[in-house]
């Protein structure tokens, strides 16, 4: 089974500006050979990944300081791009800007690739053209190395192993018949249909507080200064922090409920589309801007997605199936008597059925009704968007039926 492993470089001063060297020339390719995409599609025509490595090689004999990076790695910067117009449209893929994109560059050959490890901390790596680097080896490879991808975040460089650990899918899990469901929040992250409530605080206060002082003082620099590009590499600092916390706290809480549960089931959440900002045009003004802006950064907070990516990762180790179910009514469905009203949601947290009585917390009582509906898609044999023909869903699955009013 392929999985990453991810350690920070300690590259010399030589390293460091060759591998930024790399990474612009892999932009330049990017960003010439999107280009030259887009002119085709005006032309109703289409330009593949052979035409342009083809091309690629005969720019070297023109331009030498295409030379000066390993071809490999433009060539998989050509890969990327062919996929990435292939899954989004050639004119929904973005330029790498030179401010607002960190180099990166991928070494596809595995078999050039060596590995050492020098003592209880540290590690190095043979790689093309670069040499030996050094890397804090924080945990053991645990397999052989496929790729290795070099990447810049802030200040630090970075590089990822893609590592083949030999291992398999489960065919069944060690508990067939558990399951449960989850229910992603914003005052609580995680709620579970066993009644736990999982969350954590990702930006401390006083952190929150530093970032907030250096958008002042960003504000008051001059644009491409010296001092400018410091403050912004601390705001990224923080950021990056933030961003390993949350990473931490969704790996951890996939692995406990996949490792436990056969059946994870998650609501059906587009969270590119609900956390799309509400400010509308010029013409049509939004409403409620600033409400919804908030809730956007409150939904990103948690990190929603991040945590559904994780569960499918950790599922691969342990055989759980994740299901995704139609996310209507579950906040407002009694998990007891299946009463659809919303009047039953008092408040965020606490959920009063008005025909039962039924009382629970509301994120916990969506979190029952989540599985419920996810045991109902697996009994008719529908794990994905399509409806088997051999059974009708449930009503109560559907959370279905009409709101009561």
């Amino acid at each position: 089974m392929l999985t990453g492993r991810r350690y920070r470089l300690k590259l010399t001063t030589a390293q460091a500006a060759q591998c930024e060297e790399f990474g612009n020339i892999c932009r330049a390719v990017w960003n010439t050979a999107l280009e030259q995409r887009r002119e085709y599609r005006r032309r109703g025509a289409w330009m593949n990944y052979h035409e342009q490595a083809g091309q690629l090689a005969d720019a070297k004999t023109e331009h030498d300081w295409l030379k000066t990076a390993p071809s490999h790695i433009l060539q998989q910067a050509l890969k990327d791009l062919d996929r990435a117009c292939r899954d989004h449209g050639t004119f929904r893929v973005k330029w790498r800007g030179k401010q607002r994109w960190n180099p990166s560059l991928r070494f596809p050959m595995g078999k050039l690739i060596e590995v050492e490890r020098l003592n209880k901390r540290w590690g190095r790596a043979k790689l093309p053209k670069l040499g030996w680097v050094q890397f804090r080896m924080t945990r053991q490879l645990g397999g052989a190395v496929r790729s290795a991808t070099v990447s810049r975040d802030g200040r630090d460089w970075f590089v990822s192993f893609l590592v083949d650990d030999g291992a398999t899918t489960p065919q069944r899990h060690a508990a067939p018949h558990s399951g449960v469901g989850v229910d992603r929040g914003v005052a609580a992250a995680v709620a579970t249909s066993d009644g736990k409530l999982i969350d954590r605080d990702f930006v401390s206060p006083g952190a929150d507080e530093r970032y907030r002082r250096l958008q002042q003082k960003l504000s008051r620099q001059k644009r491409g200064s010296a001092n400018r590009k410091k403050t912004l590499g601390k705001m990224r600092r923080l950021k990056r922090r933030e961003r390993d916390r949350r990473a931490d706290f969704c790996s951890q809480v996939a692995a406990e409920l996949t490792d436990r549960n056969a059946l994870v089931v998650l609501e059906d959440l587009r969270t590119r589309n609900m956390t799309r900002s509400a400010s509308g045009t010029a013409e049509e003004p939004g409403r409620n801007v600033a409400q919804k802006s908030g809730l956007n950064r409150a939904i990103l907070d948690k990190g929603w997605h991040k945590l559904e990516l994780a569960l499918r990762n950790a599922a691969r180790y342990t055989g759980s199936e994740i299901v995704k179910v139609p996310a209507a009514y579950t906040s407002q469905t009694c998990a007891v008597c299946r009463a659809v009203d919303p009047e039953s949601r008092e408040s965020q947290a606490v959920f009063r059925c008005t025909q039962c009585g039924h009382t629970a917390h509301a994120d916990v009582n969506a979190a029952k009704n989540i599985l419920a509906a996810g045991r109902a898609v697996t009994a008719c044999g529908d794990l994905a968007v399509r409806r088997s023909v051999k059974q009708e869903p449930q009503p109560a699955l559907a959370l279905v039926g009409t709101p009561r009013l």
